[in-house]
């Protein structure tokens, strides 16, 4: 990461960063947090009224014939979940897709502007015009077929011995194939100012192991027809007997699946942290020549790495070994093909898109393919940074940024405060948690350092060539940071992303510039309202810090155990039954909540939303929030919450959700979590015979 001029396209100034992320201000009293919050609502820069309602909720969603209490999310949104048509081009629609779409279009004027003053050969200006414009031509596209892939179909063709599969596997990152090792640079977790490699299990082309290995209706089918799918892929190729090779692709799969770890016990952190030498890693898995792997990938003189699931190594190991050399060579030649279909012409990309969107998701049509573009140039890992750099100058007023950063300050009072009152957690725990609060570093809107990416050659009539300078340039990047330490100035998001997190490792919380709108954040909008929108977003944020994983680590982002065993103990009673209650959510007939998958999720909805309306309260300093439109402050609140949340999916896409997303599906996290809020029961009356009901011994409030 190197620091670059902030202003880089002087000509298209005026930029305006929409996405939300930590600054590290100044630390205010309690007295202080109400005026600093109330400046949320009174900005001087605000326009004169809220963009949805009149006071911030669009309240013609409600269905009201709905007991708030039988179904919140349905009360707050019913009407627009029953009238709402979902686009033949999405699997899913709701606020944050409107969100993200204000901000491709956005970026697509952007993009035009660019290509419209013709910019000089090899500024940046140039790069992201010519990306773009090479995707958008589809005639060259159609004329080529896969012809761009020709050179490298001939090198998997060529494979011949098992040491010459072992490197391609190893380059396999940097040729973009396929294989069933991967690896990634990361923060060590046991020192995050050093950079560690981190070795994984993968390689599946189906969303996950479940896919593979149940024997339900929808899962029988999808390989049923991902086998399908695969024969017509290498059909492009000229490739013979293409349904018997897809039927090994499959087979081949299945047997990587086997041995691939479940969601939940993926994302445990105890488990998947496994740091060793090389040499004891060259001892432990000796039945692959690793040094030729990583010989092949690039990567000298490794010292260390960790391995995330070291039961699946040696059985992928031997598959390796036993499964003979053209199985693997043919698995790798349907990825290359698909993994490379968006830069190929219309038929193959069509053929990626009927399986993985409409196949799995119900999907019906591709999106525009203009909205393709600007996500394929506007990506992270892409031109995105450079993107956001002009979307900050023209579309992020910085006195957002001040708003949030007090909106920051005063979710990080409440939470102290909510650590300070809790009965299950011991004096000395709470020191710990308390200083890691204290260490919350926010970063709000965009980086101080931009991306360096002006070593990237981009052409206008090479979409593929493009494509691969982009992968060669991030992976060089990647491997180059072996050996170098972190740089926590890194964002993991462009500012133009509608979307936040939080990194374990650096101890930060990030909000890009493009979640800070409604219905997320007005500074227009009621107090109630952005407490309950973005304010919780900033607690769910800070809530992971405190989840079952992210309280693994201290305040530095050290992973260790800073917690008594007694208080451990009593914190896993509390989300051991959480976790529960989610599991008991049915979705669709037959597919449930995963509640250990969603934990760490759910714990921040419900710590958010809780640390969101300690600080509301806090805001109001004592006073009484005024009744508008017939509700009153906490009325509101709540409302503001579900109506962030309003989303509508396929069948088949949230099917797919439910194994791969540690998020649950929106309307779980309105109605699962405002079942645990006492203060929810009386601001809507709910009572013993409603369908939410919880009695009070069973609501759980962590945080």
């Amino acid at each position: 990461m190197s620091s670059a001029p902030k202003f880089l396209f002087a000509t298209l100034s005026s930029i305006l960063l929409s996405c939300g992320a930590e600054e590290t201000p100044p630390n205010p009293s309690s007295s202080d947090s109400g005026t600093a919050a109330n400046a949320v609502s009174q900005a001087s820069s605000a326009p004169a009224s809220p963009e949805l309602g009149t006071f911030g909720i669009d309240l013609s969603h409600q269905d009201t014939n709905t007991r708030p209490g039988d179904d919140f999310f349905r009360y707050a949104n019913g009407l627009w979940l029953d009238t709402y048509e979902l686009p033949a081009d999405r699997s899913n629609y709701g606020s944050f897709a409107v969100l993200s779409d204000r901000s491709d279009h956005r970026v697509r004027t952007i993009i035009d502007d660019l290509t419209a003053i013709e910019p000089s050969t090899g500024s940046m200006e140039q790069k992201i015009s010519d990306y773009y414009l090479s995707f958008m031509n589809t005639e060259i596209l159609n004329e080529l077929g896969i012809s761009p892939l020709l050179p490298g179909l001939a090198a998997l063709a060529e494979i011949d011995t098992r040491e010459e599969l072992i490197a391609a596997f190893g380059r396999s990152q940097i040729d973009n194939t396929a294989s069933p090792f991967g690896f990634y640079v990361d923060a060590d977790r046991s020192d995050p100012d050093r950079h560690q490699l981190v070795l994984s299990v993968g390689g599946l082309g189906l969303p996950d192991r479940d896919y593979y290995l149940l024997d339900t209706e929808k899962f029988v089918n999808a390989r049923e027809e991902y086998v399908a799918h695969i024969a017509r892929i290498l059909d492009f190729a000229g490739i013979e007997d293409s349904t018997a090779k897809a039927q090994g692709i499959l087979e081949l799969e299945s047997q990587i699946a086997e041995h691939t770890w479940p969601r939940a016990q993926r994302r445990n952190r105890d488990l998947t942290y496994n740091p060793m030498s090389f040499d004891e890693f060259l001892n432990t898995y000796a039945g692959l020549d690793w040094t030729a792997y990583f010989s092949a990938a690039g990567i000298q003189n490794l010292e260390g790495l960790n391995v995330t699931y070291p039961s699946a190594m040696s059985p992928i190991i031997d598959l390796i070994n036993n499964l003979a050399v053209d199985e693997w060579k043919n698995y790798m030649t349907y990825r290359f093909i698909v993994d490379s279909a968006s830069t190929l012409s219309e038929e193959i990309n069509e053929e990626s898109f009927h399986f993985y969107s409409t196949v799995l998701n119900g999907v019906p049509e591709q999106r525009q393919r203009w909205e393709r573009g600007v996500a394929r140039v506007g990506s992270l890992n892409s031109l995105g940074e450079a993107l956001g750099q002009v979307y900050v100058e023209r579309h992020f007023p910085e006195a957002a940024k001040q708003q949030m950063e007090a909106l920051v300050e005063n979710l990080r009072t409440a939470l102290a405060q909510s650590i300070e009152e809790i009965d299950w957690m011991g004096a000395a725990t709470k020191a710990a948690a308390n200083k890691k609060l204290q260490s919350f570093r926010p970063k709000i809107a965009y980086p101080d350092e931009w991306r360096d990416l002006s070593s990237i050659e981009i052409t206008r009539d090479g979409l593929f060539a493009n494509a691969q300078n982009v992968r060669e340039f991030n992976y060089a990047d990647e491997i180059g940071r072996l050996g170098q330490a972190t740089n926590r100035e890194e964002w993991g998001m462009t500012p133009q992303t509608v979307n936040a997190y939080y990194n374990s490792s650096f101890n930060e919380i990030v909000f890009p510039a493009g979640i800070l709108q409604p219905p997320f954040f007005d500074p227009a909008a009621e107090l109630a309202v952005n407490y309950g929108g973005i304010a919780a977003v900033i607690g769910h944020e800070m809530g992971h810090g405190f989840d079952d994983q992210g309280s693994k680590s201290d305040a530095l982002g050290v992973q260790r155990n800073w917690w008594t065993d007694a208080d451990r103990a009593n914190f896993e009673v509390l989300t051991t039954a959480l976790a529960a209650q989610y599991s008991r959510f049915e979705p669709v007939p037959g597919y449930f909540i995963d509640g250990d998958f969603t934990l760490g999720e759910n714990i921040g909805d419900v710590g958010g939303l809780s640390l969101a309306y300690r600080a509301y309260h806090m805001a109001l300093a004592g006073e009484e929030a005024p009744l508008i439109d017939g509700f009153t402050g906490d009325q509101r609140f709540f409302l503001s919450w579900a109506q962030v949340w309003q989303r509508k999916y396929r069948e088949d896409a949230l099917i797919q959700r439910l194994t791969t997303d540690p998020h649950s599906p929106a309307e779980f996290r309105v109605n699962g979590v405002v079942r645990n809020f006492n203060e929810w029961y009386e601001a809507f009356d709910v009572q013993a015979d409603d369908a939410l009901y919880l009695p009070a011994a069973e609501r759980i409030r962590i945080w």
